[in-house]
């Protein structure tokens, strides 16, 4: 994979040295910053100095993923203002958290990503922030302004809270922007979106929405919201009612197997199912549902979990297609449509059964395609990969982590928006072959 060229040794040197003009940053809009100067940016050293939370990325890499280290420079911790309070870092019970780390030695990039699933503004450390930082990048990340399996208190009506995700990347974008050209003296050249799963969703989104504030983005198996679906309320209801009988064995099983696969669960995942099931699937629905539908179950919060289909409003009997209009209303205000406005890069596993591959990224790219944007499009369906790489450790004969997969397809954009070398079309890649380390391999092809 090739770097993009570092801005400039004097970067690391004089009054551009280690943590030069710390004490004049500012994050604009924020109420509250705490600016550290740091040996280490990466996990190398933030562990051991608390400015990173492993709970935070616990279960999102492989085990046996390098830490680079050797990145000294400038951290700063904060939050906007924002009425909810479910995040719980540095004791702050304040929402809106960000923090923002810029490297002594920069390549003149910023990377922007909002957490994964409804995890905290460290969650990316490992995948994203530690790779991007050993290259030279400014980074900055985003709780997304609540975080929890209660996310969905957060808002005033269905959606909000949702909605809010998207306002909190681009709010933390400009900001960062502004504080780039502060500690460097000049705005950043190229400033990348990027994220997995629900951090997948907010890069579509910012491109569609606001691709003035971006040069590119790269999208590892992004959720999918699609007003007339498919979208997550969709595709888990039938996984809850058909995956017990599944597993029960007996006369239903055939049948339970057919509708599993019907619903997007691929042939060939099976042996995922009991995982995701025990563990997401109906966590999932419960929680997502209860923000867009929350009419749905009446008092109770968040329905019942694991409740056998037939028992009243049960999340297993969910049927989205007949919701009423404010329903779908409350999906459309958080809705893709496809129409990008600057580079993007997709990437799926293609035994992803959290997020199928068949209801969500093979879908999202004949949006692309539908809206004439496919001329600013790749994607890349990875063979062998699922939601989360820690299952590779599990299962390593049958999975393959995605994280170097993602490591291709940035360096694949760099050059894309950087020398105008287009990256290879669109295709499934392949499992590695007899001799590639797939910690650290994942060629995506010849252009």
């Amino acid at each position: 994979m090739t770097a993009v060229p570092a801005a400039g040794a004097e970067e690391a040197a004089g009054e551009r040295g280690h943590c030069a003009r710390q004490h004049t940053l500012r994050v604009p809009g924020a109420e509250h910053q705490e600016v550290s100067c740091l040996d280490e940016l990466t996990t190398a050293g933030t562990v051991a100095s608390g400015h990173t939370d492993p709970a935070d990325w616990a279960g999102l890499t492989p085990a046996g993923l390098e830490t680079p280290d050797g990145v000294p420079g400038i951290q700063i911790d904060g939050y906007f203002p924002d009425g909810s309070a479910t995040n719980t870092n540095h004791g702050w019970m304040h929402d809106s958290q960000f923090v923002v780390r810029l490297p002594d030695r920069w390549n003149g990039g910023l990377v922007v990503a909002g957490s994964p699933g409804v995890r905290e503004q460290y969650a990316n450390d490992r995948a994203i922030a530690d790779w991007v930082l050993a290259r030279g990048y400014a980074f900055a990340s985003t709780d997304k302004g609540n975080t929890g399996v209660a996310f969905h208190r957060d808002g005033r009506r269905p959606g909000a809270a949702i909605a809010e995700w998207n306002e909190r990347v681009t709010q933390l974008t400009r900001a960062a922007r502004t504080v780039v050209a502060q500690r460097y003296q000049r705005p950043p050249q190229r400033t990348l979106a990027t994220g997995m799963s629900n951090g997948g969703y907010l890069v579509r989104w910012q491109l569609e929405n606001r691709p003035g504030l971006y040069d590119g983005g790269v999208d590892w198996e992004g959720t999918l919201w699609r007003t007339e679906g498919p979208n997550l309320l969709t595709f888990l209801p039938p996984a809850l009612r058909a995956y017990p009988v599944y597993a029960a064995g007996g006369a239903g099983a055939g049948q339970a197997h057919r509708e599993m696969v019907a619903a997007g669960y691929p042939a060939g995942s099976e042996f995922l199912w009991p995982y995701h099931h025990r563990y997401y699937w109906d966590l999932t629905q419960r929680i997502y549902r209860e923000e867009l539908d929350p009419a749905f179950d009446g008092a109770t919060e968040a329905g019942t979990p694991f409740c056998a289909p037939g028992t009243p409003a049960c999340d297993a009997d969910y049927d989205y297609a007949s919701r009423p209009a404010e329903v779908h209303r409350a999906v459309d205000r958080i809705a893709l449509t496809g129409r990008i406005g600057k580079p993007l890069i997709t990437l799926h596993g293609t035994l992803d059964v959290l997020l199928p591959i068949g209801e969500g990224s093979d879908v999202y790219a004949r949006m692309v395609r539908d809206a004439g944007r496919d001329g600013l499009f790749r994607y890349y369906r990875i063979e062998g990969g699922t939601h989360v790489d820690s299952l590779y450790d599990v299962f390593p004969d049958r999975l393959r982590p995605l994280t170097p997969c993602h490591r291709s397809a940035f360096a694949a954009m760099e050059d894309w928006i950087g020398r105008s070398e287009a990256p290879a079309a669109g295709h499934t890649v392949a499992m590695p072959g007899e001799g590639r380390d797939p910690l650290t391999e994942c060629p995506l092809g010849h252009r």
